[in-house]
């Protein structure tokens, strides 16, 4: 909208000079020929201004789900699934700050049993490719953990239990096997990823199966 109001207030200065040029035509003993080059230029400048308007008034919002979420309470750090078919963000909204999932489908919140903790605040959340396995920060009194959620198994592991230091941030790949996070182990941030193993349960199996074998 900014670069089309200033495109249109140049093309204005650019008439209002050539509408100078034509009063001076009409002055100088050509009023037939410069009373039609003023009107002309005013109904150029009335049409330019209506195309502005119109292209304005056409350039919408996107629909959002934002007034789902408007609340007294604080929603924060928000991370979609693969699929786009659930939100995961961190909310103060059952009295503790935890994670909570939202099905953008069916538009409501999915329960998550156990993954929540009153002795825990759970933050920094990570979904899998149809968030299945969700991994997160858990932090206690004693130091942060990261941790995975499998909704199926409603289950959490401790990813981090023998490691030394402090995580952020943490990042799971779309089947859900890698999980990558940064950990300040040496003195400085660094980037490690753990390896859950070819035995996991892949989140992309269905997805695979669906895809078109490759021709040989």
């Amino acid at each position: 909208m900014g670069k089309l109001l200033e495109t249109f207030t140049a093309c204005v200065k650019v008439r209002n000079s050539q509408l100078g040029n034509a009063s001076r035509g009409y002055c100088n003993g050509e009023p037939k020929q410069a009373w039609q080059s003023v009107r002309l230029l005013k109904a150029s400048v009335r049409f330019g201004l209506l195309a502005v308007l119109t292209i304005a008034c056409s350039q919408e919002r996107l629909p959002t789900v934002s007034a789902e979420f408007d609340s007294r309470h604080h929603d924060e750090q928000p991370a979609l699934s693969g699929d786009g078919h659930f939100l995961a963000f961190v909310s103060n909204r059952n009295g503790n700050r935890g994670i909570l999932l939202y099905d953008l489908k069916q538009r409501q919140v999915v329960d998550l049993p156990r993954l929540n903790r009153l002795d825990a605040i759970a933050e920094s959340p990570s979904l899998s490719y149809t968030g299945r396995y969700i991994v997160y920060i858990a932090s206690d009194t004693v130091r942060p953990e990261i941790e995975l959620y499998d909704r199926v198994l409603q289950q959490p592991q401790i990813l981090t239990a023998n490691y030394r230091g402090w995580f952020r941030n943490p990042s799971i790949s779309p089947d859900g096997r890698y999980v990558a996070f940064e950990t300040g182990i040496r003195g400085q941030w660094d980037i490690e990823v753990i390896d859950r193993g070819p035995n996991v349960e892949s989140d992309m199996s269905d997805v695979r199966r669906s895809q078109p074998s490759a021709s040989p």
